[in-house]
């Protein structure tokens, strides 16, 4: 099994022009229209069918909606995955999943699902060991990448190295968003604004992040489409200005 390992030195190289190449990161999510991402109902076809704008060499999803979204990846796997050879006429994107603390325990779960060939998880160097050696026992690729937690800009080097990684979507929910947008390595905002109002005073946010200090951390966007796709429902496509 193919095992990889990095550090937070080795950000460097990988540029052309003097400018370090990541992969382009897309963020895609659904909304109410006051900003929530709970208490939604919408078409998954419509969410995932355009999708196929970009293209993705890999969906990045955080290991809290995953364990959210497959209730078996809380158990202990009872069976190693089976190693298969990579099919180089594959086309579905490779998954990527941060998980530093060593949550995920079923990985046969995910590596039974359709919609990716294969999966790689990012660790840092507080990665429990115990949780690496079971990884290296379930034949699961992953990357160490940072000291306390995922150093993020490495990890996109790596996986633009290693893997040839150009283009990512992220599938996740606001905190993984947020960690990548404060960092800014985020390229495009794709936002599905759904024809409801939540309300509340715990909004959940697709963008969660600490209160701001200042001006200069707000975000500015460049609008690129504006699309009515079904019927109320609005897709606004934005450019993150770097």
């Amino acid at each position: 099994m193919k095992r990889n390992y990095s550090n937070d030195r080795n950000v460097v190289g990988n540029q052309i022009g003097g400018k370090l190449m990541l992969p382009r990161i897309i963020i895609h999510n659904a909304i109410s229209l006051d900003g929530r991402i709970d208490w939604l109902t919408f078409d998954l076809g419509l969410f995932y069918g355009l999708i196929s704008r970009w293209n993705e060499d890999a969906t990045m999803v955080g290991s809290n909606t995953l364990l959210k979204g497959f209730e078996e990846l809380n158990q202990d796997q009872n069976e190693t995955p089976e190693e298969m050879e990579p099919d180089p006429n594959d086309q579905r994107p490779l998954l990527i999943v941060p998980d530093s603390k060593g949550r995920i325990r079923n990985w046969k779960v995910i590596l039974k699902q359709p919609y990716w060939r294969g999966v790689v998880v990012l660790c840092s160097e507080k990665t429990p060991k115990e949780y690496l050696q079971f990884l290296n026992e379930s034949k699961i690729e992953y990357l160490v990448v940072g000291k306390e937690h995922v150093n993020y800009k490495s990890a996109l080097k790596n996986l633009y190295d290693q893997y040839q990684i150009k283009t990512i979507r992220l599938d996740s929910g606001g905190t993984l968003n947020g960690i990548l947008l404060r960092e800014g390595l985020v390229d495009e905002v794709s936002i599905l604004i759904n024809p409801t109002l939540v309300g509340g005073t715990t909004p959940q946010s697709f963008f969660k992040a600490s209160d701001l200090t200042s001006y200069e951390g707000v975000i500015k966007l460049k609008l690129l489409s504006v699309e009515k796709v079904a019927e109320d429902i609005v897709w606004l496509l934005y450019e993150v200005i770097k």
